[in-house]
Parts: structure tokens; C-alpha cells; sequence
């Protein structure tokens, strides 16, 4: 039997006296039917038939003869507690979170329930499925659109390809940026492929040598902002994979601010974080001096 303390990942193929798929995984690993139904609708089972391969949650959907029953079992992933992300507009066939840090953008073959557009799908009322439009890391906090059609969804990601839609965030880093008020770009090509940051300077602290930043996106290339931040000689506060070792503070980085024409009424549309809702201190409150001027970010929507 498999340690369960240590992820581990079954695959089955069913043959033609195979039960259901909760009988067939409990008589394979030893766990009980009922922590099963649990992981499988965390989205950690999978089923392939032919050249589909989908979760499954259906604890008493019986699997045709030749199929492959996936399990991907990861006890600390499966048993955390996502944190709950903050409803800011219903617009019926979408709607506006703010996604905290920790919650993810998407699942993975692990598993779904610690990821936005499931959290939405189970706890939004009504009840509605929930499609991803776009990312934010892991760590990222921020503004996130969530379509509730097929329709919609694909009418987003048709103005994230034309960039169509203004991506807005705040950034707290490390170090003194020079010229304030003057806005920068960053061109460098990030995973092979373009990629450019608009960035501007709102404000600095010269106690603890934080600056604030205002910044836009003009492509989506994962950790951006993190990256071309990083190597320009300001890190996030908090970016522990590119930054400083800083464990006093969740990454400095928050998604503010959305801005696009609605796929429904075409009309334009802007939803904006509060200024006291934006720079989050983890443990102590050295970012809170920089609160007061987060209003000039309003200013700079180049």
C-alpha cells in the first residue's frame, strides 16, 4: 500500500469486472470510500478514454472496459484550506474577484479546489460555472475576471489576445527608483517570447528604502512583473523566488486595477481595489507609511 504521507499517483485500467470507480480505487489503495468521495471532488481523479482524458467526480460512475482510472493523491495539498476570495461585481455572465494570496489561478492534475474558478463554481450564489479568463500567481493578489459562459469566456480571451484589456498593478520594491513620476519600459523577452512592462514611480521610503510603483502590462509571460522588476535591481518585497530573502511580508504585489469593454452590453468597464485594501504587511507595519499616497495611482492609467 502506498505511504499516503508522501504523494504518490495511481493509474488502473479498468478491465470488464471492474465496480465503480470508488470500489476500484479503495480495494487498490486502502483508503476509505469516504475520503475517496473527498478527493475526487477536489478534482484529483482522473478518467482517460480513448484520447480524453477528464476529472471525474461522480463516486458511483462505473468506467468502461479498457479506460484508465488516474489517481493523484497529495495528502497536505488535498487536506489545505484555500483561502476565500472577495466578490466585487456580479455582472450575470461574469464577474469580478479579488483573488487573496495563496489561492491559485488554476489546478493541476493534484487536484482543483485550491484554485479561484472552483472556489466560485461550489460558494457564488446562484450557483453558476465558472470559466478562468486570465492568471495571477500564486502569490499575487489582486483583481481576476471570472466568465460564467463558454460564450463569454471565449470573447475574453479574445481581447487578452489582441491586449485589448488594461491590466493595472501596485508593486512595493526594494531600492530607490530614481526619477519620480517618470515612466519606464521593460522589453527584455521573457520564456523566449516578447514581453513589456510599463512602470512608473509613485512614491519612496527612504527608512526602509521601499518604493512604491505603478505598473501596466503590455503582454501576459509568467512573472513578468516579478522578472523584469528583478533583474532592472528592484525585487518585489516579499519575492522570495527572484527577490531578497525577505519572509517578513506575502509578495508586494497586487493586481489594482481591470479595465475592458463588457462581451455583453459593450460598454467600457473599470473595477478598482480600494486604497486601504492594496499593500498588506505580513507581520509587521513597515509598508503602512506608504498607504497614504496609493490615490495617485488613479492618475497614472497612461
Amino acid at each position: 500500500m502506498p505511504n499516503f504521507q508522501t504523494p504518490f499517483e495511481l493509474h488502473i485500467r479498468v478491465g470488464a469486472a471492474t465496480g465503480t470507480i470508488n470500489e476500484t480505487l479503495a480495494g487498490a489503495t486502502g483508503l476509505s470510500k469516504t475520503r475517496l468521495k473527498q478527493v475526487m471532488q477536489k478534482g484529483a481523479v482522473w478518467l482517460s478514454q480513448g484520447r480524453q482524458t477528464k476529472r471525474v467526480r461522480r463516486t458511483k460512475k462505473i468506467p468502461p472496459t479498457g479506460s484508465i482510472i488516474h489517481l493523484y493523491y497529495n495528502e497536505a495539498l488535498l487536506d489545505q484550506a484555500p483561502p476565500a476570495p472577495k466578490l466585487i461585481a456580479d455582472e450575470d455572465l461574469y464577474s469580478i474577484w479579488e483573488k487573496p494570496c495563496g489561492l491559485l489561478s488554476q489546478g493541476s492534475k493534484w487536484g482543483d479546489h485550491h484554485n479561484i474558478h472552483r472556489w466560485v463554481e461550489q460558494h457564488h450564489q446562484p450557483q453558476k460555472p465558472a470559466f478562468i479568463v486570465h492568471r495571477l500567481d500564486r502569490a499575487t493578489r489582486g483583481l481576476m475576471i471570472v466568465a460564467h459562459s463558454k460564450k463569454v469566456a471565449v470573447a475574453f480571451s479574445r481581447q487578452l489576445q489582441t491586449r485589448a484589456i488594461g491590466k493595472y498593478y501596485l508593486a512595493v520594491v526594494h531600492g530607490h527608483f530614481p526619477a519620480t513620476n517618470k515612466t519606464g519600459f521593460y522589453k527584455t523577452p521573457l520564456h523566449g517570447r516578447s514581453a513589456l512592462t510599463e512602470v512608473k514611480p509613485l512614491q519612496y521610503d527612504p527608512i526602509r528604502n521601499y518604493s512604491l510603483m505603478w505598473v501596466r502590462i503590455h503582454t501576459g509571460r509568467k512573472h513578468q512583473i516579478r522578472l523584469h522588476l528583478s533583474e532592472a535591481g528592484y525585487p518585489i518585497v516579499g519575492d522570495r523566488l527572484y527577490g531578497q530573502d525577505d519572509n517578513r511580508h506575502d509578495l508586494q504585489l497586487t493586481a489594482y486595477k481591470l479595465a475592458f469593454t463588457c462581451p455583453v452590453e459593450q460598454i467600457d468597464q473599470a473595477y478598482q481595489l480600494s486604497p486601504d485594501l492594496i499593500m498588506t504587511p505580513k507581520r509587521d507595519d513597515d509598508l503602512r507609511r506608504l498607504d497614504g499616497k496609493l490615490q495617485l495611482a488613479d492618475t497614472c492609467d497612461l
